[in-house]
């Protein structure tokens, strides 16, 4: 796990969208950037055709502007084997997109909802997930934390 986390701390991430070129609102006012983790331990032999799940997902994402996913495919250590990385989304897609993603599964035969999900449990021995704050420093956790704790004083001892 810490290899992991060194990877994870010492690899730019790829950013969800470009950041807007307006006026950024004072650190302790800004809100955090969220990101969920998923872990999977893969079905045995079955880490191709997960990872190539995922490339046709990402085929799909491209065709509404969307990135592609983010993964770390496991090297060495602990027991998993693929690290999927999903920072959080404010916007959600356009019906212009939801179009072009829908033309672009039904071009290339890939399930969705349900039936996407039942797939890809196919390939999968176990799964988790978590959701962070961040990317973020040290420094920009510190500086919220000392805004709310200026904003919400602790009462007077009696």
């Amino acid at each position: 796990m810490r290899k992991l986390l060194a990877v994870l701390v010492g690899v730019p991430l790829l950013s969800a969208a470009p950041a807007p070129a307006l006026a950024q609102p004072a650190p302790a006012e800004r809100p955090w950037p969220e990101a969920s983790f998923e872990i999977f331990k893969l079905a045995p032999g079955k880490q191709e055709a997960f990872i190539r799940r995922i490339a046709r997902t990402d085929e799909v994402r491209k065709a509404g502007g969307l990135p592609p996913t983010q993964i770390f495919v496991h090297e060495d250590g602990a027991d998993w084997d693929v690290l999927v990385f999903k920072p959080h989304r404010t916007e959600k897609p356009t019906p212009a997109q939801e179009a072009a993603m829908a033309a672009k599964r039904k071009e290339l035969g890939t399930e969705s909802g349900p039936a996407y999900f039942i797939a890809l449990r196919e390939l999968i021995a176990s799964h988790t997930d978590t959701s962070a704050y961040g990317p973020l420093s040290a420094a920009q956790w510190l500086a919220k934390l000392d805004a709310w704790r200026a904003d919400h004083p602790a009462p007077a001892k009696p």
